[in-house]
């Protein structure tokens, strides 16, 4: 089975720009489902390079929707762990509730600076698009996820 991102990738190269229906996205001729995304809206992925800048500005909410144990194994820095079955539910909370139980500052729906992000991208998108029918239109994810992350910071320092 091609992946959402060997997709995405063939459009870019191939036609410049995917054709978005809803949640199901048709590239050359190949459908699968995606994230509802217009054009005036950036693009849903971070880069890992992107990500790295946000981290440095300190100007990103990072939200990990990995399971506890994977969490506590290995982690983005500034990184907050909201597993993804809890995430919906959490993001519903008012805000002062939302800070006492995660300690952070709760995202809001027109932030920019709201990233997902999980062990590989699967679970990280699955949680944009619940962000995004909650609201949070300018919410996006770092698909490549922490198995690219480690191996990325692992390759800086070698």
């Amino acid at each position: 089975m091609v992946s959402f991102q060997v997709l995405r990738r063939l459009c870019v190269l191939t036609l410049n720009k995917p054709v978005y229906h809803g949640r199901v996205i048709s590239i050359c001729g190949l459908k699968t489902s995606t994230v509802n995304h217009s054009d005036g809206q950036p693009d849903p992925e971070v880069s890992y390079e992107q990500l790295k800048s946000m981290l440095a500005n300190h100007s990103v909410q990072l939200f990990d929707v990995r399971n506890p144990d994977e969490f506590q194994a290995g982690r983005i820095p500034d990184s907050v762990n909201i597993p993804l079955g809890q995430l919906e539910e959490s993001l519903k909370l008012p805000p002062q509730q939302f800070q006492q139980q995660f300690g952070v500052k709760a995202p809001g729906k027109e932030d920019d600076n709201v990233v997902f992000h999980c062990r590989s991208g699967k679970r990280s998108l699955t949680a944009l698009e619940i962000a995004h029918r909650l609201g949070f239109s300018k919410a996006r994810h770092f698909a490549g996820g922490y198995i690219d992350w480690e191996k990325r910071e692992k390759k800086q320092k070698a």
